[in-house]
């Protein structure tokens, strides 16, 4: 530990302190928007990392001033373990130099969540980096909007001339994409059934959970911002942080400014997702 300092002294004390791995501000939501602001740009400029403490309801307006470009670590009502999982991620490696520190249980736990953190973000890169949809999308597909000229070879349904159906008759994609959400609210309810008959991390997916939500939010036409992604993930709120990281790093979420809060920012399905959820609930369909 370097220095312990109140909020307003901080920026300059990061900026005349060259050897600062990590910046650790344990009361994030206690912080004036624009104090926050500097020490970011501070710690930025010095290449440090960043772990915020906040509680779940000033989440969102802390998100909102951290650049995205920002190495930093969120923690919401956090445990010992969740800290030292942060201090972990959140420092800098230093070539020779070997520390040599007891294997307890929590370091163990640190390691395997570093693992299990590397082997997803591979498996996310693989899947946002897949070229023409992800893994998993029929051979042959065509999307409803491909142009079918260049298919000689498919057979298709020759055109017809027939008198056009009622308007009442044809489903407008408005009420299309009514009724694909609530199948997809359905679904998420039924998985938080489960969490009273078991217990709740047995079936714990919240990166399925989030795709869900964020699917459905868009078919509702609806803004997600952090905090209420974090509750959909149905887990501890320091983990949902961590996924949407990884989720966001992986090309799947993206965030968004709010146009009518400049203390908020939003979080969306990438289109590359978007497009996987879709094929996938179509097929579902079928």
């Amino acid at each position: 530990m370097a220095k312990t300092i109140s909020a307003p002294l901080a920026a300059n004390y990061i900026r005349k302190t060259a050897t600062l791995d990590i910046v650790w501000v344990s009361r994030a939501d206690a912080v004036e928007r624009e104090t926050l602001a500097d020490i970011c740009a501070a710690a930025e400029a010095q290449g440090c990392n960043l772990v915020f403490e906040t509680e779940l309801p000033d989440l969102d307006r802390i998100m909102a001033v951290i650049p995205a470009s920002l190495n930093a670590q969120f923690l919401v009502d956090a445990d010992p373990t969740d800290r030292l999982v942060a201090l972990a991620t959140a420092r800098r490696a230093r070539d020779g130099v070997f520390h040599d520190v007891a294997r307890d249980d929590a370091m163990e736990r640190i390691d395997r969540l570093q693992e299990e953190v590397a082997r997803i973000s591979r498996l996310l890169g693989d899947l946002a980096g897949h070229r023409g949809g992800l893994p998993g999308t029929p051979t042959g597909y065509i999307s409803r909007t491909e142009d079918l000229s260049d298919y000689p070879e498919q057979v298709r349904t020759p055109s017809r001339d027939f008198t056009a159906m009622p308007r009442s008759f044809v489903p407008e994609e408005r009420t299309l994409d009514r009724q694909r959400a609530k199948a997809v609210r359905r679904m998420l309810r039924q998985r938080r059934m489960r969490e009273q008959y078991f217990p709740a991390d047995l079936f714990a997916d919240p990166a399925w959970d989030m795709l869900l939500d964020l699917y459905a939010a868009r078919l509702e036409r609806q803004p997600v911002s952090v905090s209420s992604l974090c509750i959909a993930a149905a887990v501890p709120a320091t983990t949902a942080l961590r996924w949407i990281k990884t989720m966001t790093d992986a090309g799947l979420f993206v965030r968004g400014d709010d146009p009518q809060d400049g203390r908020r920012i939003f979080i969306a399905l990438a289109e590359g997702a978007y497009d996987a959820l879709a094929r996938y609930f179509e097929a579902l369909e079928e």
